[in-house]
């Protein structure tokens, strides 16, 4: 395949160990490169390839398609329309309740480098985060199992602290949560707080109803899922509450857009290599602070 010269992107959705060694003949055969996240198992790999690919001079991207998640989306644009004020605290959860040991056996279960929950869904969670504010001052990481352990399993569950001048971020995935429903966002700042609850609803669509990208539809969440709002206009002023409706994202789909417009010299990549190496450091700080049980300067 690599030879072929009709083909001009390789697309890597194998599991994490494999990427740096796929993505370097890929690279070094002159094609352009998506990768699924997480981009390699270390930020030294990230890096050695990110050379490849200026080396080369093709494009290299990494798949953290939860950029173009709805809820996400709709609080990029509540951030930007000033309604929160300087945001003190920012949390954001993937949490599940699966306490049995998932039947199946795949790579995120099982204990091995860039497996487990930091790097499956850690990797988008902290993308998200380092995609509106950059890296932390400092990194705190607890990373365990809470659901029954497995021998040879990987950790299933983590709470990472991020350490901004004057922010504090908790990014958490964990599968003990017997709740009606699972937070996915709550920030509060000086004007205001945003609470979300409820997944982006496009992976569902496409695994489990069928769905695909261009059906009406797709990508757009119920009403009974949008976010709460709340405001304060001054001072000791009653808070306002309402509902935020969740924009209608512009849907995966628009990552692959953005590429195309890339491949023609008509954009950026739609996540740089660089973001995601930068994502794959903090993830590496967060399982050494767990290891180590201290917090870690960026």
């Amino acid at each position: 395949m690599y030879a072929d010269s009709a083909v001009d992107v390789v697309v890597i959705t194998s599991i994490p160990e494999t990427h740096f060694d796929m993505c370097k003949a890929a690279l070094e055969a002159g094609k352009n490169v998506v990768v699924e996240k997480p981009f390699v198992p270390t930020a030294k790999e990230a890096t050695q390839l990110i050379e490849i690919a200026k080396k080369s001079g093709k494009l290299l991207t990494v798949y953290q398609n939860r950029r173009w998640d709805s809820d996400f989306l709709t609080l990029r644009r509540i951030m930007s329309e000033g309604h929160l004020g300087d945001i003190s605290e920012f949390e954001t959860h993937f949490d599940r309740h699966r306490p049995d040991p998932p039947p199946n056996a795949s790579w995120k279960n099982v204990d091995a480098p860039a497996h487990g929950s930091l790097y499956d869904l850690g990797s988008h969670l902290v993308d998200q985060v380092y995609a509106c504010f950059g890296n932390p001052k400092k990194v705190t990481g607890f990373v365990g199992i809470q659901r029954r352990s497995v021998e040879g399993g990987a950790a299933d569950s983590h709470t990472v602290l991020l350490h901004y001048e004057k922010m504090l971020v908790t990014v958490k995935a964990g599968v003990v949560s017997p709740e009606e429903e699972q937070l996915r966002f709550w920030v509060r700042g000086t004007k205001g707080s945003f609470k979300k609850f409820h997944l982006d609803v496009q992976e569902d669509q496409l695994r489990l109803n069928g769905m695909r990208p261009g059906d009406e539809g797709f990508g757009v969440e119920p009403e009974s899922h949008h976010g709460t709002l709340i405001t304060v206009a001054y001072e000791k002023a009653k808070p306002v509450r309402k509902t935020y409706p969740t924009v209608e994202p512009l849907t995966y789909v628009d990552y692959y857009k953005t590429f195309a417009r890339a491949l023609k010299g008509e954009g950026k990549v739609p996540v740089a290599p660089e973001d995601a190496r930068d994502v794959l450091r903090l993830l590496e700080l967060a399982l050494q602070s767990s290891k180590e049980g201290r917090t870690i300067e960026v």
